[in-house]
């Protein structure tokens, strides 16, 4: 059974930089028990900073990052290279600046690519591209990402799942197309709840005291369906990665 635990920073740049060396961490643990790490990254603030953080730390070269498969959770349909999207920033903020083997990268496609404007067809085909991949190493159609990472929304949603949808509901797809989604943009692409469970570790990583009230609820085993991030946890541990603002009172 997961293992839950719930770490507590001063602030959002201390928990950025403790996070980021743990990650880093964490990949070479990966790689030395079985070669090739694997990562799921997530968007927003704090999650982008992290990745920043990996860059600039002086750690970042124990990583072979040539050895490192990299997913994403969500992503905001729009065209490829949008600032918006969760990849563009994550290139710029780690990925462009280290040694990742291109065919180990798997963004989520975008509103402009061969799927056209269609984010259910672009969903079912991350589906299928996380199921090649799968080779098995796990009960589900997925990878068995070694982390995967997510942030919080005030009302509770991770990666685009968002409270009292049909997505949050899924329990046979791996990826979904979201549509009229609360917060801009409307339509997204996401991994469900199943295919976050298959990870090794996930880890929760939050920052402000607009999240405190939705983490405290997530903590005290809220239905996923009210709170999605509640469900969001990893198949060895889940880990609460917080600033004191976003900690429960």
């Amino acid at each position: 059974m997961s293992r839950n635990d719930v770490v507590i920073q001063d602030n959002g740049d201390v928990l950025a930089a403790a996070t980021a060396a743990r990650l880093i961490t964490r990949l070479v643990d990966a790689q030395t028990a079985h070669g090739v790490a694997s990562v799921v990254l997530t968007g927003g603030g704090i999650g982008i900073k992290v990745l920043e953080q990996v860059r600039v730390s002086p750690a970042r070269d124990a990583v072979d990052w040539s050895r490192v498969e990299v997913y994403w959770g969500d992503e905001r349909f729009l065209p490829d290279g949008d600032p918006e999207r969760n990849e563009t920033q994550a290139r710029r903020a780690l990925l462009d600046h280290v040694d990742v083997d291109p065919e180990r990268v798997h963004p989520m496609a975008p509103s402009d690519g061969k799927f056209g404007d269609d984010a259910d067809e672009a969903a079912a085909h991350y589906a299928e591209v996380l199921a090649t991949i799968a080779e098995g190493a796990s009960d589900i159609a997925v990878p068995s990402f070694d982390v995967l990472l997510l942030g919080i929304g005030e009302e509770g949603h991770t990666a685009s799942l968002f409270p009292d949808t049909p997505y949050v509901r899924e329990s046979q797809r791996t990826v979904v197309g979201v549509h009229d989604c609360p917060k801009p943009p409307p339509t997204r692409i996401s991994l469900t709840l199943p295919a976050i469970r298959a990870a090794s570790e996930v880890w929760l990583v939050i920052s402000g005291e607009g999240k405190a009230e939705a983490v405290s609820s997530a903590l005290a085993g809220a239905d996923p369906v009210d709170i999605p991030a509640a469900g969001a946890h990893g198949r060895e541990h889940t880990r609460w990665l917080l600033d004191r603002a976003a900690s429960p009172p």
